[in-house]
């Protein structure tokens, strides 16, 4: 393991600027995640680690140990670094003991057949993505699509919030009218999360095969996707609040679609 010395390490700007670069990280094909639970959900996916980065601060716990053999075997360069210069790789003012970088997730351009479908139009809080990613992989949404607009699923913030679903939940990243096309092609009807007076209860269809738009949290569903979608839907709510967090609101939604599927299969 080398340890770094100055604050001009090469691989501390590295991943200095995977966790706050969007273009860098796209150029490299890598990004920086943070703390032992991802590094070990990165293992246990077969995602390919590249770096990790020890804070030197007593010896490291059985569980981390284990994690560095772990990417010292898989061919990962280990690194370790003083307090005040491992704070320089991360995007937090409590940084946790170990930074890492690997490769971005494949995110597919192609949908396959599915039963169930979420498209996020424009979904710009890096909690909210993180919490829809973390969603979908707990109860086995069959697709995640990523469409105009929306916060870098590798950012530092998004791969906090999936707390480690990001390697396990596929996503997909294409434009609204192809994916509409793709999932009205396997004949799933595309409904509109939106405020309308139109808009339907979710309780009075049927989810178990179909298709759901979130729009972002200031502006919801842009009009031009509600101009393709089927029908406009709603969450029946008893008290006074007028709109739930988007995060919440798809989080219910894929529950809801979870629920009738199992009622159907």
């Amino acid at each position: 393991m080398t340890h770094i010395e100055s604050r001009q390490n090469s691989t501390l700007r590295h991943l200095a600027r995977l966790a706050r670069d969007k273009k860098y990280r796209k150029t490299t094909g890598e990004m920086a995640c943070e703390g032992e639970k991802l590094l070990a959900e990165a293992f246990a996916s077969g995602a390919r680690v590249k770096t990790v980065l020890l804070r030197k601060c007593g010896e490291p716990d059985s569980l981390l140990r284990e994690l560095l053999l772990r990417a010292e075997e898989q061919g990962a360069a280990l690194f370790s670094a003083e307090p005040h210069l491992f704070a320089l790789a991360s995007d937090v003012e409590t940084p946790q003991n170990v930074i890492f970088s690997c490769e971005i997730p494949i995110f597919s351009g192609e949908l396959p057949p599915v039963s169930t479908a979420m498209l996020l139009d424009g979904l710009q809080d890096p909690g909210n993505l993180g919490t829809v990613i973390r969603t979908a992989e707990a109860f086995g949404l069959d697709a995640l699509v990523l469409c105009e607009g929306c916060v870098d699923p590798s950012s530092p913030k998004v791969l906090r919030a999936t707390m480690g679903a990001i390697f396990r939940q596929p996503l997909y990243k294409l434009p609204l009218d192809a994916a509409a096309k793709s999932l009205r092609a396997q004949g799933l009807p595309l409904y509109a999360a939106a405020l309308h007076t139109d808009s339907l209860p979710i309780t009075s269809l049927d989810l178990s095969r179909c298709a759901v738009v979130i729009g972002s949290e200031g502006h919801g569903v842009r009009p031009e996707t509600l101009g393709i979608c089927d029908k406009s839907i709603i969450i029946p709510m008893a008290g006074r609040a007028e709109s739930l967090n988007a995060g919440v609101a798809a989080s219910l939604l894929i529950w809801e679609m979870q629920k009738a599927r199992s009622r159907t299969s």
